[in-house]
């Protein structure tokens, strides 16, 4: 999958660029490897990025291996922060844990729950802003329902 998205940002960068090629200063195939092999070493810097997707299909088992919450500072917010998630509508919480969990793309959202790209792209950023506000929020002055 990640060959296919890098093969298509190739095509798009050619496609847009056409006109930047340069006969004199070296041979097509040259050229055009040499934005293929940047755009594949850029999706590889960018998938070192992503965290790691779990083996698990159910959200729900990931939660359950988080520490209770009176462990520690952090493992109280990521509790939290789980708490948020549940009490969202059920579709932003579908939208969060098919892109988070199931380390699916907005075009592959918007296909699985037969969307418009538009809608998927609305409703994630809507739903990261309210766990953001969640997450920032000092823990003593509100409770995950105020999101």
């Amino acid at each position: 999958m990640m060959a296919e998205e890098a093969v298509q940002d190739t095509f798009l960068k050619v496609w847009n660029h056409a006109r930047e090629y340069q006969p004199q200063r070296g041979a097509l195939q040259i050229w055009l490897l040499t934005i293929a092999r940047r755009t594949a070493l850029d999706r590889l810097r960018l998938e070192a990025r992503r965290p790691l997707l779990s083996d698990a299909t159910d959200p729900e088992e990931l939660w359950c291996s988080i520490p209770d919450a009176g462990s520690t500072e952090d493992e109280a917010r990521w509790r939290s922060l789980y708490l948020t998630v549940q009490t969202l509508p059920p579709e932003y919480r579908v939208v969060i844990e098919l892109a988070y969990y199931q380390g699916l793309s907005q075009s592959q959202i918007a296909a699985v729950l037969g969307w418009p790209l538009g809608t998927v792209k609305t409703c994630l950023r809507e739903t990261m802003q309210r766990l953001r506000r969640a997450w920032e929020a000092d823990p003593s002055e509100s409770s995950p329902q105020d999101v």
